[in-house]
């Protein structure tokens, strides 16, 4: 783990994104709530938030953070039969929150597919990416 202890306590935010691909007709379930499971989309939001919380469980060398702030967005784009996912993460703290944003996106979109495999197993995530950070040394990074 890398020794953070020198460093200032700023403000940090992370921004990621991915995709879900699926079937039209699995895309009109989840939009008309007739997925035998529930609601999608809640259910992968509060994964998403428990994922991000959880980080530091999941990849070996993360620190363990006071997350302040973890929001998903969920883009659905009709034409494509797609849902873009969106997180938003910040901390007050020492080091970014990067890796909470990205596995926040995964979470959601991993609990999109175990809500919806039971009618589609042909779902794809892709396009997992870090969107933007600032604060912190490194300064601010953008696509």
């Amino acid at each position: 783990m890398v020794d953070v202890s020198g460093k200032e306590i700023t403000l940090r935010e992370a921004v990621a994104s991915g995709v879900i691909s699926m079937k039209p007709d699995t895309f009109r379930k989840i939009m008309n709530n007739e997925i035998v499971k529930g609601d999608v989309l809640e259910v992968a939001k509060i994964a998403g938030i428990m994922g991000a919380k959880r980080t530091s469980e999941l990849i070996p060398m993360c620190h363990p953070l006071e997350i302040t702030h973890v929001e998903l967005l969920f883009h659905l784009l009709e034409k494509e039969s797609t849902i873009e996912i969106e997180s938003r993460v910040k901390v007050r703290g020492k080091t970014g929150v990067e890796m909470e944003a990205l596995v926040a996106v995964s979470t959601a979109a991993l609990a999109i597919y175990d809500m919806c495999k039971a009618v589609d197993r042909g779902m794809v995530i892709s396009k997992v990416k870090l969107v933007k950070k600032s604060g912190g040394r490194g300064g601010a990074y953008q696509i």
